[in-house]
């Protein structure tokens, strides 16, 4: 910022300075013009300065008040004897003008008036000006008389030196140079201050970035103001919070998996030593020992479930990737009929109606067979809660609705207490009457992670006068691109 600028100003003031000298170069040099071409017409027209005999008797000191010097040429640069003895009239003892061809041409032609700069700079410097006139060749007595013969065409030169207007232009350069480089060295300091005050709240902000960086320590960056920078360290303070909340997720992920996983993991290790001890003791009766493998291979397909569960959840993806179109009914009934097998004493109520999506099957798929195994499972016969609910069926009902792309899940269960209702589908969260029941508590988070990745949404609530109803809803297909993502909303 500090060369920018410095190099703005020094092209404005280099380009206001050039203006400004050959501006005022060229007013002189038009104002020196127009008075030398004005006087010297007047004085052609008067036949003063035209008279050989008073041109030669002007006082040389005269015209060396005014730094001019005046001369009258000849057309045929003849007729009588001047300084220089070639028919070129000018004051005795005096220097001519500068004169040459251009002159000459005026002499002869009796043409416009001719201006030309004649020396050079480090000599002598003269504007010369030639206006047509006419002479007398003879002398007159007294001087000025009416000239007895016919007057010859002639040019009256006069020469004005430029050592004035040379000494104002090279001062007028020194003050345009000094005004100029105080310019810029100004602009430089003025750029490294606005720079350093602006960028000292960008400073700050790579501080903190370097100290979170360093620490870990995700705490918000205090801000101040509302220019650019601020809303920088406001998008950058948004950024540390999400930060944040993926940190604490993964932290309860990991530390909640690790909890999940140590209880199947530590009742396969009690079943195996069991086994080991009782075969080193001489082994167990075959139906005890049929029971501690059946027990083991329980525990492993929970396990495997589990593993399964933390697997879909850990991608954590914001949107399906290659889509497909899916007839939701036909995921619907499909899982309709695993989890039937699965769950023989639930009567199933089913009633859907076709509604296309474009999705994941296998996610989708899980993600409704989540909800048909936990409204199977809270809607069992043999659940003692059940009963001292007197539910309004011995064997359990489960009802499944699908109409318009809104899956409706009711079951028969004891309900959702309100102080569980906000938090059934986060991780790992069972409820005080769930942990008696089997399950890892991933099955509903895992349904509405399915939901969001497919644009879709799903909640929960209490459905007179018992059990629980689960309702997920997915946009039409043909509201949904091939990649739905999670920023659809759901029905009004």
């Amino acid at each position: 910022m500090t060369l920018l600028a410095a190099v703005a100003v020094g092209l404005a003031v280099a380009v206001v300075s050039l203006s400004a000298y050959f501006t005022v170069r060229q007013q002189m040099y038009r104002n020196l013009d127009d008075s030398l071409v004005d006087r010297a017409l007047n004085a052609s027209k008067s036949s003063v300065l035209t008279d050989p005999q008073i041109i030669q008797s002007i006082p040389p000191e005269t015209l060396g008040l005014s730094d001019i010097r005046i001369g009258l040429l000849t057309a045929n640069r003849l007729g009588f004897a001047g300084p220089s003895n070639q028919g070129i009239s000018g004051p005795s003892n005096y220097a001519s003008p500068p004169w040459g061809a251009v002159e000459l041409h005026v002499a002869q032609t009796q043409g416009q008036p001719s201006v030309r700069t004649a020396g050079s700079k480090q000599g002598a410097h003269y504007r010369v000006v030639a206006v047509p006139a006419q002479y007398c060749p003879v002398s007159t007595d007294p001087p000025g008389s009416q000239c007895p013969v016919q007057k010859q065409p002639a040019a009256l030169v006069v020469a004005q030196s430029l050592a004035p207007i040379d000494r104002t232009l090279h001062n007028l350069g020194i003050v345009l140079w000094a005004v100029g480089l105080l310019g810029v060295i100004g602009a430089a300091l003025a750029g490294n201050a606005i720079a350093q005050n602006g960028l000292r709240p960008l400073a700050g902000l790579t501080r903190e970035a370097e100290r979170i960086a360093r620490t870990g320590d995700l705490r918000p960056i205090p801000v101040t103001g509302s220019d650019e920078i601020s809303r920088l360290a406001q998008a950058f303070n948004a950024m540390l919070v999400a930060l944040a909340r993926s940190q604490d997720r993964q932290r309860r992920l990991v530390g909640d998996a690790g909890h999940e996983l140590r209880t199947p993991l530590t009742s396969i290790r009690t079943n195996l030593d069991l086994l080991a001890q009782a075969d080193k003791r001489g082994g167990l009766a075959a139906e005890d020992r049929q029971q501690l493998l059946d027990d083991v291979r329980a525990q492993m397909d929970e396990l495997t479930t589990l593993i399964g569960d933390l697997t879909e959840l850990a991608r954590d993806t914001p949107q399906v990737r290659d889509a497909e179109l899916i007839e939701l009914s036909n995921v619907v009934e499909d899982a309709v009929i695993k989890v039937r097998r699965r769950a023989p004493g639930i009567a199933w109520d089913v009633q859907l109606t076709p509604f296309p999506v474009w999705g994941d099957e296998r996610l989708l798929g899980r993600a409704v067979t989540n909800l048909l195994d936990n409204a199977a499972k809270y809607s069992s016969p043999d659940d003692p809660t059940l009963a001292q609910a007197e539910r309004r069926t011995v064997g359990g009902h489960v009802a499944v609705r699908l109409q318009d792309g809104v899956l409706t899940v009711t079951d028969s269960g004891p309900g959702i207490a309100e102080a569980d209702l906000p938090h059934v589908f986060e991780r790992f969260y069972r409820s005080s009457e769930a942990r008696s029941r089997p399950g890892s508590g991933l099955g509903l988070a895992i349904v509405k992670h399915a939901a969001e990745q497919h644009g879709g949404m799903v909640y929960a609530r209490n459905a007179p006068p018992a059990g629980a109803e689960f309702t997920l809803w997915l946009p039409h297909a043909a509201t949904q691109s091939r990649q739905p993502t999670s920023d659809a909303v759901g029905p009004a």
